[in-house]
């Protein structure tokens, strides 16, 4: 995971906007500052922050330099500032909100609705957890998608943004969720300036059924229960005891009180090698069959992105038929799902 790694995966991938991520760690901007770049992808600099009731606060800056100022203004309420990437700040959300507007920057709540770390499994309202502090944004999440805030009053005006973290520069990870954004031109504050305006052509990722926490279901043995079955039994599960964890679907089912408002378009789709893995029954996204496959469609269409969005599936199919079709059931939705929940990943079986 270093910088020249992970442009080699954007421009695999297709991306070319990437938030660098743990921009707050001086070794990190570092590494950033003495990189070159890559024609055709910018860099954002961007961290997590973890606040008070382990609620997570995505940021985004302009440049680094901007980053080693609110390191500095951070760091009294911070310990492990320097060597933390992800670190922990003892301030309210409002006050780390006004740090990072008072340097250009811009804020929003990360994974908004999983039950753990985030705005909604701790708060019912954006002004609970930030005061009157604006929002700039919010973070979708693996277990959720636009729709899941569509009809929460409080989002109508507010862009949603479907990120991935990035974990690893492999296919199957790196951009597994994307924003399409309208950008006057590529640059960095170009690209912040879209987002904050709320230029979203489309966003792009999982279903959220797929997400490990979006059915409520125990945390033990991932039995699932519906919201009323939770409250009956106390949030214990009666087959072993283990904690019931409310899920994204019920959580924002919750927060759902007004009409649905109309949001950009989001393709529901999956990484191209692991729809090659499916297609072709192996048990790994990185066996030399699903790469030599994969490789050859990013040699006839350049990035993995057109093809699982744009590529026509007639040619696509020159190439594998049963990944073509594959594709074209994503694209239409013709895929049948069976829901996560209290920390299991679900699945999907393509129709």
């Amino acid at each position: 995971m270093t910088p020249a790694s992970l442009i080699e995966a954007c421009v695999r991938k297709g991306i070319q906007v990437l938030g660098s991520g743990d921009a707050l760690h001086p070794v990190w901007r570092a590494a950033w500052k003495e990189f070159t770049g890559e024609p055709g992808v910018i860099v954002v600099p961007t961290t997590e922050i973890e606040g008070p009731g382990r609620v997570h606060h995505l940021v985004l800056m302009e440049s680094f330099e901007q980053f080693a100022e609110l390191a500095t203004l951070l760091e009294p309420y911070a310990k492990g500032i320097r060597t933390n990437g992800r670190p922990r700040v003892d301030l309210p959300a409002g006050e780390i909100g006004a740090f990072v507007h008072d340097l250009g920057g811009a804020i929003g709540p990360s994974h908004a609705f999983t039950p753990w770390t985030s705005l909604y499994a701790y708060f019912d309202r954006l002004t609970d957890c930030y005061g009157t502090e604006p929002v700039d944004f919010l973070e979708l999440g693996l277990s959720a998608d636009s729709s899941y805030g569509a009809a929460i009053p409080e989002l109508y005006d507010i862009p949603f943004l479907s990120n991935s973290d990035a974990h690893s520069t492999d296919p199957a990870k790196c951009g597994r969720e994307y924003t399409s954004l309208d950008i006057p031109g590529l640059t960095v504050k170009a690209a912040i300036e879209s987002v904050v305006s709320g230029r979203i052509v489309m966003n792009a990722g999982f279903f959220p059924e797929e997400g490990k926490y979006n059915r409520t279901a125990c945390s033990r043995c991932y039995e699932q229960y519906s919201l009323e079955e939770a409250v009956e039994t106390g949030w214990r599960c009666p087959k072993d005891g283990g904690r019931i964890k409310k899920g994204v679907f019920d959580r924002a089912r919750e927060l759902s009180t007004g009409p649905v408002r109309p949001r950009p378009p989001y393709l529901h789709i999956i990484p191209l090698t692991e729809i090659i893995q499916k297609c072709l029954g192996v048990g790994s996204p990185r066996t030399k069959k699903v790469l030599a496959i994969y490789t050859r469609m990013l040699e006839s269409f350049g990035n993995e992105i057109n093809v699982l969005t744009g590529s026509p599936i007639e040619e696509i199919a020159e190439i594998d038929k049963g990944v073509a079709c594959a594709i074209d059931s994503f694209r239409i939705g013709r895929v049948k799902l069976i829901p996560g929940g209290g920390g299991l990943y679900g699945s999907f079986e393509i129709l």
